[in-house]
């Protein structure tokens, strides 16, 4: 009887009590338990019941955990309520269904508590995979795929039907509003034919791909504010009324501009920016636009990271407050950057 006492005792002041009240009181509890345990029970019992009051205080203190997140995020949700964050999909979230389930679901997050979320994706890999199972080998000129009739038409409908609609789909189903921007529905990306320059300074052709000249922000700020989160393929259209492949992170940087957006965030399959490549540990949490320049030139940001930053820069330069770079492989990476003290990827600044 005594034993089953403090069993009730303790549960009423689990259930009832503070959790710094708990805590003490709890103590003295255990100690008047375990006296009584080891005068009228087995040591097992006294194991048994000790896990379980272990067991009890561990989820309180996980559910305070929980709770202290919530406090810290609650700052960063009213700072942003009703602005517009750009959000470029790229890398492993396109590639596996889980983790861009679980990217969207950070949107949709973000979307619930009042943020305004823009969606650019990728998508070269996907197009890559479609064009060797169509038997054509990929051409590429200074990094750039070379993109005839046949290319874009793949490229079309890679990026439509394989990448932007099941991204609005997993929207819809986590509650979501959202609508496709691509050229074969509502375009809000114009470009102009790109040219390089060989070494000899010739024009080099790389045929049907764009640099974005214009982004139809108007559309885009008038859905954000219709509760509708847009998401934006890289397909463009040109004067004349013809299709362009564009690049996803320069287009993410236009629309970002475009829209005056609060933030742009470059989802990847890298830490941030790191010093150096081969340790994720090196990464830089903050840095400025004379430090980015200063690392382009020193050779620190190579090829590969160089049209995010690029678009970061751009954003920046139209009044766009942050630019991030994350990974999106770890759980959660979108809303710990945009929610949290610390963060989880390289934040790019004006100065």
């Amino acid at each position: 009887m005594r034993v089953c006492h403090y069993i009730a005792e303790l549960e009423n002041i689990i259930i009832n009590s503070s959790p710094v009240k708990s805590l003490n009181a709890v103590d003295s509890t255990l100690q008047e338990l375990k006296y009584t345990l080891t005068n009228y029970c087995c040591i097992h019992t006294l194991l048994f019941l000790s896990d379980v009051v272990y067991l009890r205080f561990k989820n309180v203190e996980e559910a305070i955990s929980k709770a202290k997140s919530l406090i810290e995020a609650m700052e960063y949700i009213r700072e942003f309520r009703g602005r517009i964050v750009v959000v470029k999909l790229g890398g492993s979230v396109l590639d596996d269904d889980a983790l861009r389930k679980e990217l969207l679901i950070d949107v949709a997050f973000m979307s619930t508590v009042g943020i305004q979320p823009i969606i650019v994706h990728g998508g070269g890999k996907t197009i890559t995979k479609a064009m060797n199972e169509a038997g054509i080998e990929a051409a590429w000129v200074q990094g750039l795929r070379y993109t005839d009739e046949r290319t874009l038409t793949i490229a079309e409908h890679t990026l439509v039907h394989k990448v932007n609609t099941p991204i609005c789909e997993t929207l819809t189903e986590l509650g979501c509003q959202s609508t496709g921007m691509h050229s074969l529905s509502s375009c809000v990306l114009f470009a102009e034919q790109m040219r390089l320059t060989g070494e000899d300074g010739r024009k080099l052709d790389i045929g049907l791909v764009g640099k974005v000249a214009e982004v139809n922000g108007h559309l885009l700020k008038t859905l954000c504010g219709s509760d509708t989160i847009p998401v934006i393929a890289p397909l463009a259209q040109d004067k004349a009324g013809g299709k362009l492949n564009v690049n996803a992170d320069i287009a993410a940087g236009e629309v970002a501009a475009a829209v005056q957006a609060e933030k742009l965030v470059m989802v990847s399959d890298t830490h941030g920016i790191l010093k150096d490549v081969n340790d994720a540990d090196s990464r830089f949490s903050t840095l400025d636009e004379t430090q980015i320049k200063k690392m382009i030139d020193d050779g620190i940001i190579t090829q590969a990271m160089f049209p995010k930053v690029e678009a970061c820069l751009k954003a920046l330069d139209a009044g766009v407050k942050k630019a991030h770079i994350i990974d999106g492989r770890i759980e959660h990476s979108l809303l710990l950057e945009i929610y949290t003290d610390k963060g989880i990827g390289t934040q790019i600044v004006k100065k």
